[in-house]
C-alpha cells in the first residue's frame, strides 16, 4: 500500500474512533448505558436500531456471520440495538469486523455506519403487557378477501366526483362520505342535509350481519371511508359526541396498520389493526380515548407470529421488528346522533361542556361560602347516593384493619365519619361508636347492629378525652378551607386521652409515587362498582366514579406554603382568576387539588325507603346515562408532606408515622 493509502486508512480508524466516543457519551447521557473498554460477550451497535430503519431479520443476518447469537434486543424507536453473542470470542470478532462498516438498509435504501462499543449487561425492562381500552374490540377476519376485493371496488377514486357522496383529498388521505357529509371545519355533520343514495349497497349484507352477532345495536346510517398510502394518517381525534351515537365500527381492507390510542393521563395503547379485521369502539374508548394514526411508512410492531395478530403491541425488545405499510382503506361506519349527548364524560362532551361551566362552583373565599360549598358538594350529594355509595363499599383496607388489630382489647375508639361502618365491626375486642354527616349512612350503620350517630367532624358530641383512639378514614379532603381542615385535626385530638392514637387518611395529589400507580389508576378494567371503589376501599366517602378532565391547574392556593408560618394563620392567598372547580377525569392523574368528582348514580339505584324496580344496562350506554344522574362531590386531593404538616402544627399531639398507602397520605398521631 501507499503512503497515501495509509493515511487514509488512519483517517478512516480515528474517524471510527471519534463517533465510537460520541456513541458512548450519547448513551450513557440519554440512556444511563455505561460502555466498557474490555471485551465482553455483549455489544451495543448504534445506527442498527428500530428508529433509524434497520429491521429483526437485517441485523440478524449481519451479526449472525460472527458467531451464534444469543439474545438480540431491539427497543422502540431507538437508533440502537443489543446483542449477545455465546462466547466473548465472537463479541470481539463482531467488534473488530463491524465497527465502522457501511451497510445499506433493506427497506429504505439508504446507507448507514455501524459503531460498536462493549456493555456490562444488557438491562431492559420491558413493558407491562396492556389491555385493550374499556369499550374496545377487534374482530379478526370479519369479512372474506372475496368480500374485501367487492368492497375495495366499489369505491371508485377516479372516476368523476360522484353525486351521491362527497370526495375529499385532506393532507394526509383520500376520504369519501357517504349518507351524510363530515364537515372537518366544525367537526360536525349537518344532519338536515343527507346525502343522496345512502350507503353503498354492498354494505348492508355486512350490516346485518354485524348486527346479527352483536357487534353494535343500531344500523348505521353514516360512512366515511379513508384511504391512506404508507407515510400517511390521521391525527389524534375522540369522534365529536354530539355528531354520532355511542359504537363506531371500522374495517380495515387492503393492509394491517397500527393505531394508537391515548387516555387524558397519558397513558398510551398502541393497537395491531389486521387486514379484514373489524374495530368496535364504544363506551369509555368511544367517550374518553383519542385514536389515530401515526403518519409513517413502517411500524413497529411484534416479529413473532402471535404477535402480528390482533391486540396490544408490548414493548417488548426482544421481539419487535419494522412491518413496512401498504396501501390500506377503511371503511367507518357510524350512527348519526338526533339528541345531544348525555354520556358520563362531561369535559370532553361539546354537548355538555356548555353546561358545565353553568353549574360548577367556585373556590370558597371565607367561612360561609365554604359552608355552602360542603353543603351543596358533600352533604347533600352522600344523602342522595347512600344506599349506591354503601353497595360498593365493603372490602376493609389491611393498614387500618391493622390499626384497630394492635389496639388493646377494650379500647374505645371513634370513627369519625364512618360511612356505612365498614370499619365499626373489625375487632370485636373494641368498644366502637361511629359517626358522620349523611343520616342515611348512619341509618345503614344502624341496620348492622352497629352504634352510630349523625354528626359533622368539626363538632362532635363526645366528652373530652374520652377515646383511646381515633380514625378518619378519607374525611378531611371534603373540607374546602384550609382552617376547615386543620379544625377537623383539632377535634380529634380533642377526643383522646393523653397518650391516645388517631389514624388519618386522605386522597393523595401524587396518584403516582415512586414510580408506582396507585391502584386507582391502574383500575381501569374494573367492573364499575370497583370502579366506583374508594382507591383504598374505605369507608367515610367515594373516590372516583365516572369523572371527567379538566385541565385547569388553579387550586387551594395556599396549598403549597400550608401551615408554614403558624398554626393559626389562615390561608388567604387568592386564587386564579378563573376560580371555578374543575371537574376531575376518571382514573387520570389529578390537575389541581381542589376539584369536583362525580359519581354516576347507577339505573335503578333506589334511594332510601323508595322502591324502584331493578333496571340493568350496560355501564356507559344510553340507557344507563338517561337513568343515571350523576352528582358531582367536592375534594382537596393533598399533595406530600401537607397533612403531616398540618398535623405538626398542632402542640397538642405528635406525628408517631407518616406514609403513602395506595394513592392516599396517612398519618398515625399520638395524643401528648
Amino acid at each position: 500500500k501507499t503512503s497515501e493509502d495509509h493515511l487514509k486508512i488512519h483517517k478512516m480508524r480515528k474517524k471510527v474512533l471519534r463517533k465510537q466516543v460520541r456513541a458512548q457519551h450519547t448513551l450513557m447521557r440519554h440512556e444511563g448505558i455505561e460502555c466498557i473498554s474490555h471485551a465482553t460477550q455483549s455489544l451495543v451497535i448504534a445506527n442498527a436500531g428500530l428508529g433509524n430503519g434497520m429491521s429483526r431479520n437485517q441485523l440478524l443476518r449481519i451479526v449472525e456471520e460472527y458467531g451464534l447469537v444469543e439474545t438480540l434486543l431491539m427497543p422502540p424507536n431507538k437508533p440502537y440495538s443489543f446483542v449477545k453473542y455465546g462466547t466473548t470470542e465472537e463479541a470481539k470478532k463482531a467488534f473488530d469486523a463491524l465497527n465502522g462498516k457501511e451497510v445499506t438498509l433493506d427497506d429504505f435504501g439508504q446507507n448507514i455506519v455501524l459503531y460498536i462499543n462493549f456493555v456490562e449487561k444488557v438491562l431492559w425492562q420491558n413493558a407491562v403487557p396492556t389491555s385493550l381500552p374499556p369499550g374496545l374490540t377487534v374482530i379478526e377476519k370479519i369479512i372474506s378477501s372475496e368480500e374485501e376485493r367487492r368492497m375495495l371496488e366499489s369505491i371508485d377514486w377516479i372516476g368523476d366526483e360522484d353525486t351521491q357522496n362527497v370526495q375529499k383529498t385532506l393532507k394526509h388521505r383520500r376520504v369519501k362520505h357517504f349518507g351524510y357529509e363530515f364537515c372537518y371545519d366544525n367537526n360536525n355533520v349537518d344532519k338536515d342535509k343527507p346525502l343522496p343514495g345512502g350507503l353503498p349497497e354492498i354494505c348492508d349484507l355486512f350490516l346485518e350481519e354485524c348486527l346479527k352477532q352483536g357487534y353494535i345495536k343500531h344500523k348505521p346510517d353514516q360512512l366515511t371511508v379513508n384511504q391512506y398510502e404508507p407515510g400517511q394518517g390521521i391525527p389524534p381525534h375522540i369522534d365529536t359526541h354530539s355528531a354520532f351515537e355511542d359504537e363506531i365500527i371500522s374495517l380495515s381492507l387492503g393492509a394491517e396498520i397500527v393505531m394508537d390510542f391515548k387516555h387524558p393521563d397519558g397513558h398510551t395503547v398502541a393497537i395491531m389493526l389486521p387486514r379484514c379485521s373489524l374495530l368496535v369502539m364504544a363506551g369509555e374508548s368511544r367517550y374518553l380515548w383519542t385514536h389515530g394514526i401515526t403518519p409513517r411508512k413502517y411500524d413497529v410492531i411484534q416479529a413473532s407470529e402471535l404477535g402480528q395478530k390482533v391486540g396490544t403491541i408490548t414493548a417488548d425488545v426482544g421481539d419487535l421488528t419494522l412491518n413496512r405499510r401498504e396501501t390500506r382503506t377503511s371503511f367507518t361506519f357510524r350512527k348519526v346522533r338526533r339528541s345531544p349527548c348525555n354520556c358520563i364524560y362531561p369535559s370532553v362532551c361539546d354537548s355538555q361542556k356548555g353546561q358545565q361551566s353553568q353549574v360548577q362552583p367556585s373556590f370558597p373565599h371565607n367561612e360561609m361560602e365554604a359552608s355552602k360549598l360542603e353543603q351543596e358538594y358533600v352533604h347533600k350529594v352522600y344523602e342522595e347516593i347512600a344506599t349506591h355509595f354503601s353497595s360498593t363499599r365493603h372490602s376493609p383496607w389491611p393498614r387500618i384493619v391493622e390499626f384497630l388489630s394492635l389496639l388493646p382489647k377494650g379500647s374505645i375508639v371513634a370513627d369519625v365519619g364512618c360511612g356505612n361502618g365498614k370499619y365499626l365491626g373489625i375487632n370485636k375486642d373494641l368498644y366502637m361508636v361511629g359517626c358522620d354527616r349523611s343520616k342515611n349512612l348512619v341509618d345503614i350503620c344502624g341496620e348492622k347492629n352497629f352504634q352510630a350517630f349523625v354528626c359533622d367532624a368539626l363538632s362532635v358530641p363526645i366528652r373530652s378525652g374520652s377515646c383511646d383512639a381515633c380514625i378518619s378514614i378519607a374525611v378531611i379532603h371534603h373540607f374546602s378551607t384550609a382552617e376547615r381542615r386543620l379544625a377537623t385535626i383539632r377535634e380529634l385530638a380533642r377526643l383522646l386521652r393523653p397518650g391516645g392514637m388517631a389514624l388519618i387518611y386522605v386522597w393523595a395529589m401524587e396518584q403516582e409515587y415512586k414510580n408506582q400507580k396507585s391502584k386507582y389508576l391502574k383500575e381501569k378494567n374494573g367492573s364499575k362498582d370497583k370502579e366506583e371503589e374508594i382507591n383504598t376501599g374505605m369507608a367515610q366517602r367515594p373516590r372516583l366514579s365516572d369523572q371527567m378532565p379538566h385541565s385547569s391547574s388553579q387550586g387551594s392556593a395556599c396549598s403549597d406554603r400550608l401551615f408554614n408560618d403558624s398554626k393559626d394563620e389562615g390561608c388567604d392567598a387568592k386564587p386564579v382568576a378563573d376560580s371555578r372547580l374543575p371537574v376531575h377525569t376518571n382514573r387520570t392523574s389529578f390537575h389541581s387539588q381542589d376539584l369536583l368528582v362525580p359519581w354516576h348514580l347507577k339505573g335503578g339505584t333506589k334511594k332510601k325507603g323508595e322502591s324502584v324496580d331493578t333496571v340493568s344496562f350496560p355501564a356507559g350506554s344510553k340507557e344507563s346515562q338517561e337513568l343515571s344522574p350523576v352528582f358531582h362531590r367536592y375534594y382537596h386531593v393533598f399533595s406530600e408532606g401537607e397533612l403531616e404538616a398540618a398535623c405538626r402544627s398542632l402542640d397538642c399531639v405528635r406525628v408517631q408515622n407518616s406514609y403513602y398507602d395506595q394513592g392516599n397520605w396517612c398519618v398515625v398521631l399520638e395524643k401528648l
